[in-house]
């Protein structure tokens, strides 16, 4: 590696680290009208969880009024959340998918 030299002081090149990206949680929230079933296929579908998970965020959204089915990079979730959207409203559901800073 080369050094530039200014006046009497040799000047190293510093070490930038990457800053890794925000991450972001992606939520489902709970309504009245969309099918548990359909909820576990939109988790198993988009966010690659296996049934029994599936099924637990399904049970969280449902009780609790919100599940978070992961956290990503800001563009990989609002991929994620324009996906189920997408997906809901082909099938004519009213599910809704949100983000957040984590």
């Amino acid at each position: 590696m080369a050094r530039t030299q200014s006046g009497d002081t040799a000047l190293k090149p510093s070490a930038v680290k990457p800053k890794l990206p925000e991450m972001f949680k992606v939520m489902l929230l709970n309504d009245d009208y969309t099918p548990m079933e359909f909820v576990i296929e939109v988790i198993e579908r988009f966010f690659n969880k296996d049934r029994e998970q599936a099924t637990q965020i399904m049970l969280k959204v449902h009780t609790e009024g919100l599940g978070v089915c992961g956290a990503y990079p800001q563009d990989i979730a609002e991929t994620k959340m324009n996906q189920v959207l997408t997906f809901a409203k082909e099938y004519q559901h009213p599910l809704q998918c949100v983000m957040e800073p984590a």
